[in-house]
């Protein structure tokens, strides 16, 4: 069986403890991870001014797919950039057609939002977040840090970010090696 293969979509403004922790947790267990520029390979700034450097482009990056999992970090310009996509749109439809994995952490989740993804399941957001994800009836709302609604996986903010990359590692790979790779990162319980 081929590895699992994760696409984390990485727009200008993006939160960075919430790119670089998925990366870096998924990769931990053995996940191939796609960091994907929204507008192609030259680096990205951040909200806090990190820049990162993107694998790839996601037009490139679409073609090597498919992909266990889609993740969106948040940011709130971050979270726009990939709301406002009509390609992050493509890719978002195409994982829930096919019941793949979606994850997104903070404001990401308004991207699911704006790109009609996930109706009718809980989530959860930023608090900053929350009265745009409510805005009309399409999600019931969670405050848990990390929540899991069938392939949907969202979370809370930068202080989730080990938590909710674990959910995905988990959802991907099991709750075993979850647990091994969780070990060695001295996480408080």
């Amino acid at each position: 069986m081929a590895g699992k293969r994760a696409l984390l979509i990485l727009a200008k403004g993006a939160e960075e403890m919430e790119t670089v922790i998925p990366t870096d947790v998924l990769r931990r267990a053995g996940i191939t991870v796609i960091v994907a520029g929204l507008t192609g390979k030259d680096p990205v700034q951040c909200s806090r001014d990190v820049v990162i450097c993107p694998d790839t482009s996601l037009e490139e990056a679409r073609t090597k797919g498919p992909y266990d999992v889609v993740v969106l970090p948040g940011g709130n310009l971050g979270a726009q950039n990939l709301s406002e996509s009509p390609a992050v749109k493509e890719v978002l439809q195409e994982q829930d057609a096919k019941k793949g994995l979606i994850a997104a952490i903070c404001a990401g989740p308004t991207a699911l939002l704006a790109h009609g993804i996930g109706y009718g399941r809980s989530v959860t957001t930023h608090p900053l977040a929350k009265d745009k994800m409510m805005n009309g009836d399409h999600y019931k709302y969670s405050e848990s840090r990390v929540e899991k609604d069938g392939h949907v996986i969202t979370s809370r903010g930068p202080g989730t970010s080990f938590e909710f990359a674990l959910a995905i590692v988990d959802a991907l790979m099991g709750k075993e090696v979850a647990d091994q790779v969780k070990a060695p990162l001295v996480l408080k319980d």
